[in-house]
């Protein structure tokens, strides 16, 4: 899950505790992660990208840190909650997957393309306040972890996982696509957005996904999905044409340029491709500035993330 509070999907740890559980036939097909009653706060092994150090902590010290680095600083208190469930959830499931054991020997890494944003240097008293209000509370699925996907801006309409993430597996049963009001928090660099790449620099940036058609003549969306986003596109070069996914192709040109697959305009012209659209973010999932407009309309934590996902439970696994 990713965003940061540049605006650029976490975690989990093997619990090996006393629990006892009821198994479930689940969409997961596992039952790695299982939600347990937990007699105490786990702790997080944290491995730090710049130096390479592992550093162990609380679980609720590590959210904090998290939801510092993926929102800015003085926003209303449930949206922190809301985020903080979120995270305690994307960590949950991400730790019960094996975390990044086998790459670092740690549950987490500080990389955002890895797990999630990191910044407890920016940790205020109001978010500590907030990740407090939600201690111990996960999102489950039939009594499993959540994959608790967030971004940072909606574009108006969420998407689920196959759509917004290309995502290969079968879809999970709590993703929906959600139409919200017109948000007038959002940043005008979020809500409309245009960028352009000359052929030579999307040339570049192509082959090293391994679409290699020769000089770039053309970019053509090919399919949108439910909620607009571009799901097919189709590079044309001199020496060929290729197929690529929405999110592959935005991940591929950058996806802080490129913000969204929510395009509203792309044309190819002398040479250069211009993309215009809104949002940022895969879409999937909880929608960061509209949950600060929720929580500035009152709602409060389990209604803004409920507001999200379907059929999930809040569930607290510790006291």
């Amino acid at each position: 899950m990713k965003f940061n509070r540049n605006h650029g999907v976490v975690l989990g740890l093997v619990l090996v505790m006393v629990a006892t559980v009821t198994f479930l036939i689940s969409w997961s097909g596992n039952d790695q992660n299982i939600a347990r009653d937990l007699k105490q706060e786990p702790e997080v092994t944290v491995y730090n990208n710049e130096t390479g150090k592992i550093s162990k902590m609380p679980l609720e010290e590590y959210v904090a840190a998290v939801v510092a680095g993926e929102m800015f600083p003085d926003w209303p208190k449930e949206a922190y909650a809301a985020q903080a469930i979120f995270a305690r959830s994307f960590t949950m499931d991400f730790i019960s997957s094996g975390g990044v054991k086998d790459k670092y020997g740690a549950d987490v890494s500080t990389s955002i393309e890895e797990t999630q944003a990191f910044n407890p240097q920016a940790v205020t008293p109001e978010i500590k306040e907030a990740v407090q209000m939600t201690r111990g509370q996960v999102m489950t699925y039939d009594n499993r972890y959540v994959r608790a996907w967030f971004h940072a801006y909606s574009g108006g309409t969420t998407a689920r996982a196959k759509e917004g993430l290309d995502y290969k597996e079968q879809e999970p049963p709590f993703t929906k696509s959600v139409t919200l009001p017109e948000n007038k928090y959002v940043p005008e660099d979020v809500k409309r957005w245009v960028v352009e790449y000359s052929g030579t620099e999307l040339k570049e940036l192509l082959a090293k996904v391994g679409i290699n058609v020769g000089d770039i003549q053309n970019i053509e969306i090919v399919e949108k999905g439910p909620s607009k986003r571009v799901t097919k596109m189709e590079v044309i070069g001199t020496q060929g044409k290729a197929p690529i996914s929405g999110p592959q192709f935005r991940l591929a040109v950058d996806s802080t340029k490129m913000k969204s697959t929510l395009v509203e305009e792309l044309t190819f012209s002398n040479g250069n491709l211009k993309i215009a659209g809104t949002g940022y973010g895969h879409g999937v999932g909880l929608s960061q500035w509209d949950a600060f407009m929720l929580a500035k309309e009152g709602k409060n934590p389990t209604e803004i993330v409920e507001t999200f996902f379907q059929g999930i439970k809040i569930r607290k696994i510790y006291d």
